[in-house]
């Protein structure tokens, strides 16, 4: 019984921990390894410049997120 209570704290406290860490904002020039992007979070904002999302998979297998500025998706060359 112990040893469940100490598994399942042990998974909490990694969920946590997964939970706190803030996405690595992406500087101009860093190399990422991207083997397979899982998605893209790119909010509205018309022409302006925003903040977008990605979680992806490295070729080790681990995930990681990371955020970087891009222009809107509403906007559009006429």
């Amino acid at each position: 019984m112990n040893k469940l209570i100490w598994i399942a704290g042990l998974a909490l406290s990694a969920q946590l921990a997964n939970a706190a860490d803030e996405p690595k904002a992406y500087q101009y020039g860093d190399k990422l390894d991207i083997a397979k992007v899982i998605s893209l979070d790119v909010p509205a904002g018309g022409c302006e410049v925003v903040t977008a999302r990605m979680i992806y998979v490295d070729s080790k297998g681990e995930t990681h997120e990371t955020t970087y500025l891009r222009q809107g998706p509403d906007c559009h060359d006429f």
